[in-house]
């Protein structure tokens, strides 16, 4: 009876889709929320500055007024008004004061925001199928984490530090002119601000899919750098060095010409602010000059206008400026978030207990009916079904593309199967949490890939935390401590970029080091002896087998030598299972093992038979 297990899961999320900005707010929101009592503070303290950043004009305005000689008054010069000039000093230094307790009440909020957002999409890239890491670009990935984290910090920055005190400012401004001159005053102001800011967000969304396209461009043009970095060796092999470069050229040209256009919008962006605020600030003083010729205003009230025009053309000089980054901050934030928004694929289900392993020897692993896709028009595996006993060995050969890899995966569970089910000592899989299924399960890959590190911390990477004598001790029994002691650092030797210091038999006894220190219940062999030569193979193999008594074990081999004396060997063919048993009875039954058998063995005998290479030596 099958199984099915049909893949309903939603589409994945793409992170270049358009998100509206009010979403991406939305999101950022709950991160900030965690310190609202920092948050509340800081808003106290914002609104405490502009008030006293407000009051500094009004109280220069009582100096000056104060200071107005009266021609019936002939001591009107020795009179020095002392409670002005304190009130004036006092509202300046108020000014910066809360200003800097604004940003010390909020620096940690914001940081620990920028923290946590980047800690969640770390751990939410990890937690993707392997799907998505196949199609992924790194490069255009990491930059778009490193703009997004960058963005929540702008992001709070500019809007409340900068648009916010700006509105809280423009309101106390306002509220002055209109209580306290003719209407003339408020409505200049008021036009302005409206122009101004109309004209800046419409300039600004116009300009805004030519950031999104420099950050795209930019975005590519890095990636194509880091993978022709990453793939050095291959480069030169070719002498491809020349074509890379002019690749990587043609990515920055695109780059150029999106910059280009960028800055040429910005440019028209300035002139119309500037014409805008010259205009109100004209009209403003006009009025002023006006009432102090009329005897309407003194020229304390002419001080006052002026200064609050200048007050408020500082930020709205800066505000283009500021919503451009805003803009731009929330389109960076919106591909970060857009990455949390892709879907998982393989997920723990709500009810997912860990993996009970019975005993020893290793576990009973079971493949039942299983059928699976990558993509549905090209199936891989057909009603594959075995059974591995605890403590037993199958091998597992066939060409290549049969299919072979994709049953460790599946056993792994980087993918779902579609049909049919796959159970350890009983229990599915799928019900099982990811991370227990895979503490159980150790692996030595065909192409090994380490951190660039030390040997120590690469083999320690199987169990961190492990002590140097149980690294050691691994690393005897992967037939490597003896090359480690010859280094001349031994193991804290750094390896390079994906182990590139190391040659390919050395990188897989590592790997093998690394999964014995894991210790797990069930292990995995695939091609894991494919880098040695024949004398360290078979010094290798036995330590392998010896290891395997104690273990379940499941080996994907090409050289079937190797395999020989599996418990159990099944042949792939097309993914599916054509033949199975040990070693003697499919030679037995001279089928499709029989004929890998005698090809293999035939060139083994061709190359016996070769004659020795000459080695010319300068």
């Amino acid at each position: 009876m099958r199984r099915s297990s049909p893949n309903s899961l939603p589409p994945a999320a793409d992170p270049n889709a358009r998100r509206n900005d009010w979403a991406t707010i939305a999101t950022l929101l709950p991160y900030l929320w965690v310190y609202k009592w920092r948050v509340l503070a800081a808003l106290i303290c914002l609104v405490g500055a502009k008030m006293a950043n407000v009051g500094v004009p009004l109280v220069l305005k009582k100096l000056i007024d104060a200071l107005t000689i009266n021609p019936s008054n002939p001591h009107a010069l020795l009179v020095l008004p002392l409670g002005a000039l304190i009130a004036y000093g006092l509202l300046r230094f108020s000014t910066t004061l809360f200003t800097e307790l604004r940003e010390f009440l909020f620096a940690r909020v914001t940081q620990r925001a920028v923290r946590t957002i980047a800690l969640k999409v770390f751990r939410h890239l990890h937690a993707l199928s392997l799907r998505f890491h196949l199609n992924r670009q790194t490069g255009g990935m990491t930059r778009d984490i490193e703009r997004g984290t960058r963005g929540v910090s702008s992001l709070v920055s500019y809007s409340l530090f900068s648009i916010l005190p700006t509105l809280v400012e423009i309101t106390l401004v306002l509220g002055y002119l209109g209580t306290h001159y003719d209407a003339w005053f408020a409505g200049i102001t008021v036009i302005a601000l409206v122009t101004y800011i109309t004209f800046t967000v419409t300039v600004t969304e116009w300009r805004t899919h030519f950031r999104r396209t420099m950050n795209e461009l930019d975005s590519k043009a890095n990636t194509k750098a880091i993978d022709s970095l990453i793939n050095y060796e291959t480069v030169k092999y070719f002498g491809n060095e020349d074509y890379e470069a002019q690749r990587y050229d043609e990515g920055l040209q695109r780059y150029e010409q999106a910059a280009v256009r960028s800055q040429t919008s910005l440019s028209l962006l300035n002139s119309g602010q500037s014409l805008i605020i010259a205009a109100a600030v004209t009209a403003i003083l006009w009025r002023a000059t006006q009432g102090v010729i009329d005897k309407t205003m003194t020229l304390g009230d002419l001080v006052l206008v002026n200064s609050f025009m200048i007050q408020l053309y500082i930020p709205l000089n800066f505000l283009g400026v500021i919503y451009r980054e805003i803009k731009q901050s929330l389109a960076d934030m919106e591909r970060l978030f857009g990455l949390l928004e892709q879907n998982r694929e393989v997920a723990d289900s709500p009810h997912a207990k860990p993996l009970a392993i019975q005993g020893t020897p290793g576990a009973k692993v079971e493949f039942s009916h299983v059928e699976f896709n990558y993509d549905p028009k090209r199936q891989i595996l057909f009603d594959v079904d075995f059974t591995i006993a605890p403590g037993t060995t199958t091998a597992v050969v066939g060409h290549s593309g049969s299919g072979k890899s994709t049953l460790s995966r599946l056993l792994f569970r980087f993918y779902d199967v579609q049909q049919g089910a796959i159970r350890i000592d009983g229990q599915d899989v799928r019900n099982v949490t990811q991370d227990s299924l895979r503490h159980a399960i150790g692996i030595v890959p065909q192409d090994t890939v380490l951190f660039n590190d030390t040997i120590e911390y690469n083999i320690a990477y199987g169990r961190p935390g492990a002590s140097k004598a149980d690294i050691v001790a691994a690393a005897r029994a992967a037939s490597i401590h003896d090359f480690i002691e010859t280094l001349p650092d031994g193991y804290a030797t750094m390896v390079g970029e994906r182990g590139l210091k190391l040659s390919g038999g050395e990188k897989q006894r590592v790997a093998i080091a690394r999964t014995l220190l894991k210790n797990p219940a069930i292990l995995i062999f695939d091609e894991a002896t494919s880098a040695l030569d024949s004398k360290s193979e078979q010094a290798i193999q036995a330590q392998l087998k010896e290891i395997a008594k104690q273990r379940t074990t499941l080996v994907i081999a090409h050289r079937l030598s190797t395999i020989a004396d599996a418990h159990q060997i099944l042949v792939l063919d097309h993914g599916r299972i054509v033949e199975r048993g040990t070693h003697a009875s499919l030679i037995a039954a001279d089928g499709l093992y029989k004929q890998m058998w005698d090809r293999q063995q035939a060139r083994q005998d061709e190359d016996l038979a070769s004659p020795p290479v000459e080695v010319v030596q300068d």
